[in-house]
């Protein structure tokens, strides 16, 4: 007897579904948890955004790499790519709202679809989604995208996605991720967030190189205008994007023009900026921000100087050591260098008492290791104990203090009792070891700002027998030499976020030490560290995640991998008073993209304020 047509599609339909497991509702966002996002299903706009922000005007801001570019795309490991081209020129399947702490909401992707076993994520593109020559994006184009990336792209995607098994073409707008295991929470975000290039355009040009200086096909609210080779780039707003009237792009994207400077300099870079020739700047110097901009037009308002983004996670920076380097592989001596880096002194003498020291690799976050740990953490270090400094275990981390006068001779001497015991004692004017090598290391540097802070460094070094060399050369020998680890010590930033993954492997991860495409500047290479990252990307809970990040953080902080640095109270940020500004600010970014434009010309504070008031627009500087 043949079974009826609804058992034999019932069947069927069951069979497709167990190829890929059993599957949630479709969803408009994803969380790493499932905990309810923040904006609900059919939400208007971001609340960090004005839906009535003017479209027109332009906004001229410095590049935050430095040096000029020499490529477009920033999806590889060569050279400086423009990072704006993601975002900006290609739109992602899902875009990462700016206030809450990891939450993708569909853009290409109209919806997501994540199964019950967390073993694959469908995604169903928007049936009006294309790129800027009209034609469709595809499931194919996604799928080519990955394979791309995964094949030609930066070693970040290779690392961040080593976990995905396939991807398979459903449909013309419908495509599947499927993944080894379910063990890393974040990876369907991650994966949510990937550009979707077009397959029709790259097949027939070089990805590998980043596509030289020729202005890509794109899909999201910006064509690349102008190129001037290495030196600027202008994206000009695309009045038909598809996704104009969407809720993740309602508010944002107000500028006709948006062009982006390079510089090789960060005081060449400072000085345009007050002489009025771009608009925005976010600097990196606490000694420049402090009083580098001090002129009668910060006073009246015309500059405008502010912390954005003040409950952002703030980047992990510090003097960081090559561990390849022998002098640095006994932990007593890089705890001794560590003790003889004044912060207290420079902080009040050049940054005006505004900087806040670094004790953790996650600052400015719940995931920072800031109280003894709890049973959970123990149970996680426990198997450790052996591999990791006993400290963890005891003690709450503390970077060295001193009374900011300038002497630090009990510090001194601590310092010299510990490099003792590691085998570096006086001899003449130096510390040498049992083969008479005297301990010294250079400091490679690429920008101006650096001698400040290293200068009195260097100078409570040489009083105990060590000598620092301070080291400038230009950005691309400096970038050759960083992939080749060619260098004593740096100083570097780590981006932090409260929902860390298959990156931190990238930048702490042994197989990362020695690839010129990672960001593990510290060669770091300790299977302790490797186990706590991979529990933590596999963690299935915030509380064990959390967990898991706090063990990491101890391990880190103890085994004395840097010199901690500071961070400010939010993003320094400098701009001429021309624009307007939503009301709510986005908390984990400085989100210019919902900025919108009120004068062609910078107005005093008083000037700005009757600006508002005769537009009865709300938005405004600080």
């Amino acid at each position: 007897m043949r079974p009826a047509f609804s058992t034999l599609l019932f069947t069927a339909v069951a069979l497709l579904m167990g190829a890929a497991g059993v599957n949630a509702e479709p969803q408009h966002a994803l969380t790493v948890y499932g905990e309810p996002a923040k904006y609900p299903a059919g939400f208007s706009h971001f609340a960090y955004t004005n839906p009535q922000a003017p479209k027109g005007g332009t906004l001229r801001r410095s590049a935050i790499e430095i040096g000029q570019f020499d490529h477009i795309l920033p999806y590889i490991d060569k050279g400086i790519g423009v990072t704006q081209i993601d975002g900006l020129l290609y739109s992602p399947l899902a875009q990462r709202s700016l206030d809450e702490p990891y939450t993708v909401y569909g853009l290409v992707a109209e919806k997501m679809e994540r199964s019950e076993d967390g073993l694959s994520l469908r995604f169903y593109l928007n049936p009006k989604a294309c790129f800027a020559d009209g034609k469709p994006i595809t499931a194919e184009d996604v799928r080519y995208t990955f394979n791309l990336l995964m094949t030609q792209g930066s070693l970040r995607y290779r690392t961040q996605f080593a976990d995905v098994k396939g991807v398979e073409v459903e449909s013309p707008l419908t495509v599947r991720f499927d993944f080894k295991n379910n063990e890393n929470r974040t990876l369907p975000l991650d994966i949510a967030t990937l550009p979707v290039f077009p397959e029709h355009w790259w097949k027939s040009r070089d990805f590998a190189s980043g596509g030289g200086y020729e202005a890509p096909l794109g899909s999201g609210p910006y064509k690349v205008g102008k190129i001037d080779s290495g030196r600027s780039i202008t994206f000009e707003r695309n009045p038909d994007w598809w996704g104009k009237d969407l809720p993740v792009s309602r508010g944002l994207y107000n500028f006709d023009h948006f062009s982006i400077e390079y510089f090789g300099d960060t005081d060449v870079a400072r000085q345009v900026l007050r002489g009025g020739a771009y608009d925005y700047n976010r600097e990196f110097s606490a000694t420049a921000y402090s009083i580098g901009y001090d002129s009668p037009a910060l006073s009246d308002g015309r500059l405008q100087k502010a912390h954005l983004a003040t409950e952002a996670p703030q980047p992990a920076q510090g003097f960081v050591f090559n561990l390849q380097k022998p002098m640095f592989q006994d932990r007593r001596v890089r705890q001794a260098l560590v003790m003889l880096w004044d912060f207290e002194w420079s902080n009040r003498q050049m940054m005006r008492d505004m900087y806040i020291r670094q004790q953790s690799f996650f600052s400015n976050t719940i995931l920072a290791a800031r109280q003894l740990p709890d049973a959970g953490e123990l149970a996680i270090l426990e198997p450790l104990r052996g591999q990791i400094p006993d400290e963890v275990f005891t003690k709450v981390f503390e970077a060295p203090k001193t009374d900011g006068s300038g002497v630090i001779r009990d510090k001194q001497l601590q310092a010299l009792e510990l490099l003792e015991q590691a085998g570096w004692k006086p001899k003449g004017d130096q510390l040498v070891n049992a083969d008479g090598e005297p301990l010294g290391f250079t400091f490679l540097v690429s920008q101006n700002g650096m001698d400040r802070l290293l200068l009195p460094y260097k100078r409570t070094l040489k009083q105990i027998g060590i000598d620092l060399n301070i080291r400038r050369i230009d950005p691309s020998q400096y970038v050759n030499r960083l992939m080749s680890r060619d260098y004593d010590m740096i100083v570097t930033g780590y981006p932090v976020t409260t929902s860390p993954g298959n990156e931190l492997l990238n930048y702490f991860g042994s197989a990362a030490a020695t690839d010129p495409g990672s960001n593990n500047y510290m060669v770091l290479k300790n299977p302790a560290v490797d186990t706590l990252i991979t529990g933590l990307v596999r963690a299935n809970t915030q509380a064990d995640m959390l967990h898991y990040a706090h063990a990491l953080d101890r391990v880190l902080q103890w085994n004395y991998y840097w010199i901690p640095n500071y961070y400010p109270p939010g993003t320094s940020t400098v701009w001429w008073n021309r624009f307007g500004i939503p009301n709510v600010h986005a908390s984990n970014d400085e989100a210019i993209e919902s900025w919108w434009e009120m004068s062609t010309t910078p107005l005093t504070n008083q000037q700005m304020t009757a600006e508002r008031i005769s537009r009865g627009k709300p938005g405004g500087p600080h």
